[in-house]
């Protein structure tokens, strides 16, 4: 069993589908048959406990967005505020329903937040759902997980809450906030199926219905929704949009805002091979692997052993420890032929069946939608973020296209990927905030061809 990560008894049956980390002895989950609310060992994760509350019960409700429980969250960065009410908020802490990439039932964790702010706008107070960028793929990097340790150090991990600052920008226009965990990340019976569109997209949206069904809140029936995500959680937020008219017409969308999205995950994984996010690769190898047995195939057919290794350990960590271990890391050399994983993706039409069926851009997406992109991103690959939007204005969708253009900050060190996420949030804050409001706005696809 990996060092780094121990299960409970009660859930050492491992997934069959898992990953090759399961070749490797790593614990990466059991069925959520499993899996109980009442076990009395807890999951360790990388030298961190996590809370029975992320083991799922073994019956799970039978709606999508059914709240399967909840308890109160602190949040690690609050004050008290002037009329008693504590800063920017209070948190609950949810676990609800939702549906995999293959129809099955699964429990994902999350947070809601009742801001202390009032809503400014005309209208009732509205919903933002907030889908963080890439955490890791232990179940202590959870988002949730991260608004209660804003900042997580064991000798084994390091976790930081950067998401935590726009969902506080967020909370201060007066706006309620539902952050998702994803899929695997928190919730103890699976790994994080790390970019996969389907899971992640019914996840954004299942978490809409949860926070509607919590009792308590001041979000009402009318309460106009929002959806916000940068890098992982901007492809979480597109395939949200383009889903949410087949999967929850329930939940209509006044805007989306997709930051950064890997809308094509083979050029994505050509981004991330040798930077200093290269374990990115095992995360999302490791979730492919668990959903689609013909990715499982193909992994054990190329992996060598320091693949296997690299799979098993990535499974376990958070950006922090992965980028200590795993840093400029080239998956060259973990193939038996030497050839890098996305060129055997490439070359095996099984696995790249996989990969293009999570593309997005292929639907239109549902209400406004801004798209914004880094022209010098070469983590999350500005050309493939580029071509979303000219995907979707080619359907006749609302797209507001930003290409931020900043200078080269350094090659493969995320600087050029985080650079903007920091420079845009302000205005990516404001556009989805006018949609709230109700305020119109108009599609820029007529200028696509003399934008960046």
């Amino acid at each position: 069993m990996s060092p780094y990560r121990s299960c409970p008894r009660s859930t050492s049956r491992r997934l069959a589908a898992a990953s090759l980390a399961t070749v490797a002895c790593a614990c990466v989950g059991a069925t959520t048959a499993d899996a109980t609310a009442t076990d009395t060992e807890p999951v360790v994760s990388r030298g961190v406990g996590i809370p029975a509350f992320y083991t799922p019960p073994t019956q799970l409700p039978a709606i999508n967005g059914a709240l399967i429980r909840q308890e109160p969250l602190p949040l690690g960065l609050s004050l008290p505020g002037l009329d008693g009410r504590p800063l920017p908020g209070t948190a609950t802490r949810l676990m609800y329903r939702s549906t995999d990439s293959d129809g099955q039932p699964v429990a994902v964790t999350g947070a809601y937040i009742e801001p202390s702010a009032k809503w400014k706008g005309d209208g009732p107070r509205p919903l933002v759902a907030v889908a963080s960028g890439t955490m890791g793929q232990g179940d202590q990097c959870a988002p949730s997980f991260a608004l209660q340790h804003p900042l997580t150090v064991s000798g084994q991990t390091v976790s930081v809450g950067y998401g935590n600052m726009a969902i506080y920008r967020l909370l201060a226009t007066g706006a309620a906030v539902v952050v998702t965990d994803y899929v695997g990340l928190g919730a103890t019976d699976r790994l994080h199926t790390y970019v996969n569109r389907l899971d992640e997209g019914h996840a954004v949206l299942d978490a809409v219905r949860a926070a509607r069904a919590l009792p308590g809140t001041s979000l009402t029936s009318r309460s106009p929704v929002g959806l916000y995500g940068y890098s992982e959680g901007g492809g979480a937020t597109a395939s949200a949009a383009e889903l949410q008219p087949t999967y929850a017409p329930d939940v209509p969308l006044a805007g989306t805002y997709a930051g950064a999205p890997p809308a094509d995950l083979t050029a994505t994984m050509k981004g991330i091979d040798g930077s200093v996010l290269a374990a990115a690769l095992g995360w999302a190898i490791n979730g492919f692997v668990q959903a689609y047995p013909d990715m499982r195939d193909a992994a054990e057919a190329n992996l060598n052993d320091a693949g296997r290794k690299a799979l098993a350990d990535t499974s376990a960590m958070c950006v922090g420890d992965a980028i200590l271990g795993y840093g400029f890391a080239r998956s060259s050399a973990w193939t038996t032929n030497g050839k890098s994983v996305a060129d055997i993706i490439a070359a095996d039409p099984r696995a790249q069946a996989i990969l293009d069926k999570q593309r997005i851009g292929k639907l239109k997406p549902a209400g406004p939608i801004r798209v914004a992109t880094g022209i010098q991103d070469d983590i999350v690959p500005h050309a493939q973020a580029r071509q979303l939007a000219v995907d979707w204005c080619r359907k006749n969708g609302n797209v507001t296209y930003t290409a931020v253009n900043l200078p080269n900050l350094g090659d493969k060190i995320l600087t050029n990927h985080l650079a903007p996420l920091i420079t845009d949030q302000g205005a990516a804050i404001s556009w989805i905030t006018d949609r709230l409001e109700g305020k119109p706005t108009t599609s820029n696809c007529a200028t696509m061809p003399f934008q960046r």
